[in-house]
């Protein structure tokens, strides 16, 4: 047995055994205050326009005379310092032919940035944008070795409804994360609304589980109930990976 074949083995039991192994208990740490203060630090939007510039918008407060009419939006969470955001796939299903533009939150004063779409995966709702600017606010994940078991205290940071909506848990447990490892979908039982596509699930530290991605709703009798809400969370191994190419190749251009 070559090298290379002993490698995949090995990977390969050692992925068996983290996905049958049993789920530890729940951090009973709730997120409080100082979660949503790291959250609103790093709000983040994605506006695709046939707007060459959102400037005037954004400098009257949103206001609704100056609002783009023909906009698709979403919300996205800035993953390093120097610009990269991951968002959903879904936020982007009609920019073609159009501008993409971040709005960040840069500590509390929001500004547009054109954006570049870096990497999409319609397979997996993810896609990852890069703005030519510092983002000194962004979020850490949480640590890929370790589990995050169902009942895990969870807010998310979308900008339909993150400001106002309550804490939540995780409804499904994700073992932490191998070689062989891809994206892997999660619920959380907080109601989502379109816009809040993209925005950050994060732990009650601060730190990011993965996006929001759909939202579930039961519908008999012309009423809906809600059910749950999805999420995704990459490998994050291959997210860094992507974005560290994506610097090689634009090294003389950041």
């Amino acid at each position: 047995m070559d090298a290379f074949a002993r490698l995949s083995l090995l990977l390969l039991v050692s992925w068996l055994a983290q996905s049958c192994a049993a789920p530890p208990p729940p951090d009973p740490v709730a997120p409080g205050r100082m979660t949503r203060q790291i959250v609103a630090e790093r709000v983040s939007a994605v506006v695709v326009t046939d707007r060459r510039s959102l400037d005037s918008w954004v400098l009257r407060n949103f206001s609704s005379s100056q609002a783009p009419g023909d906009a698709d939006g979403g919300s996205a969470a800035p993953i390093t310092s120097d610009g990269y955001f991951l968002t959903a796939d879904h936020v982007l299903s009609r920019m073609a032919g159009r501008n993409v533009f971040l709005i960040y939150g840069q500590g509390g004063r929001l500004a547009p940035a054109k954006a570049r779409v870096v990497w999409r995966s319609e397979a997996a709702d993810l896609a990852i944008l890069h703005i030519p600017v510092k983002t000194p606010y962004y979020y850490e994940w949480t640590p890929a070795e370790k589990w995050l078991s169902a009942g895990t205290g969870v807010i998310h940071g979308g900008i339909a409804t993150g400001f106002k909506s309550g804490e939540g848990k995780l409804g499904t447990s994700l073992g932490p994360e191998g070689g062989l490892t891809r994206n892997r979908r999660f619920k959380i039982d907080i109601p989502l609304q379109p816009g809040d596509s993209g925005g950050p699930v994060v732990d009650a530290y601060g730190r990011l589980v993965g996006i929001n991605s759909a939202v579930e709703f039961l519908v008999p009798m012309e009423t809906a109930f809600f059910i749950d809400s999805e999420g995704n969370r990459p490998n994050t191994r291959m997210i860094e990976n992507v974005i560290r190419n994506d610097r090689a190749r634009n090294s003389g251009q950041h």
